[in-house]
Formats: structure tokens, sequence, C-alpha cells
């Protein structure tokens, strides 16, 4: 058994907690262990911040494309995917945080920046494909553990 859901959400701040509890509420019921389920929650808000940051102009219009973007979680024995997709402008290169100091830490008053990278750290697998004037998707994997008698785990 597996749990698929895809969901078209409003490029609204308010609907980043939505992805969220929905994310959180399949991973407790189906059984996947609670810090893999943190893990996979802290990834999806950020990849959805960003999306409802940057994956559009400034004040899209209602039944304009860039005024939504898409999550789809895909929850199966082995790996949880999820991929967070956007119709906005994309990028011409990945985003690199903003470094300072000799061992290129990030300054602590940093506010944006960090999303990718949280990602990448907490994920076992990132992808990130982005086409100028086109949108761009995030999609990552991570091997899930499950609680003892979870309903869709390998026990």
């Amino acid at each position: 058994m597996s749990i698929w859901w895809s969901l078209r959400l409003r490029r609204d701040a308010a609907s980043v907690p939505l992805a969220r509890r929905l994310l959180l509420g399949a991973m407790e019921t189906a059984g996947v262990d609670p810090d893999i389920s943190y893990d996979l929650s802290v990834a999806l808000t950020e990849a959805c911040a960003n999306a409802v940051e940057h994956g559009g102009g400034p004040g899209p219009a209602d039944g304009d494309p860039a005024a939504e973007y898409r999550v789809t979680a895909y929850l199966d024995g082995e790996k949880c995917r999820i991929e967070v997709a956007d119709s906005g402008p994309g990028f011409d290169r990945r985003p690199v945080p903003y470094r300072e100091g000799p061992g290129g830490e990030a300054p602590a008053t940093a506010e944006s920046g960090r999303g990718l990278c949280l990602i990448e750290q907490l994920a076992d697998h990132v992808h990130v494909r982005s086409r100028p004037g086109l949108g761009a998707v995030v999609s990552f994997d991570k091997i899930l553990k499950w609680r003892e008698g979870a309903l869709l785990g390998l026990s």
C-alpha cells in the first residue's frame, strides 16, 4: 500500500503550513518515524516558502498560473518523494546562499538564501529543475523509517 497526494495551492504564505500539516498527518497515520517526518516537513516548508516567495511576479491575479504552485508527495514502503513546482520566472542558476567569514559560514543575521541548502541537509537526494521564464521544480527523496506496527511499513 502507498499514499500519493497532490495539491494546487495559492502562492500565499498561509498555504505553507497547510501543506506541512497535510504531510505530517499522512506520515503520522502511516506510521513514519517522527524524526523522519520532522525532517521532511521542514524540507517541504522550505520548498513551499521558496515557491511562494519566488514562484511568480508580484501580486498575481486570480486565474494567473503564477498565482499557484503545486505540491506532490508519494509515500511507499521504502521512501518518500516530494515535489514542489511553480510556474514563475525560474532562475538562471542554482541560488547560492550568502557566505561570510573564513570558514564560509552564513551569518546568523541572514534571513534568506538557506532554503535549498537546508533541504539538501534534510533529504537523501535533491533535484532542482529551473528554466528561466518557465518555473522551477524542487524534488527530494528520503528513505523512510517506520514505527513498530506501522500501516505502510515493511514490517
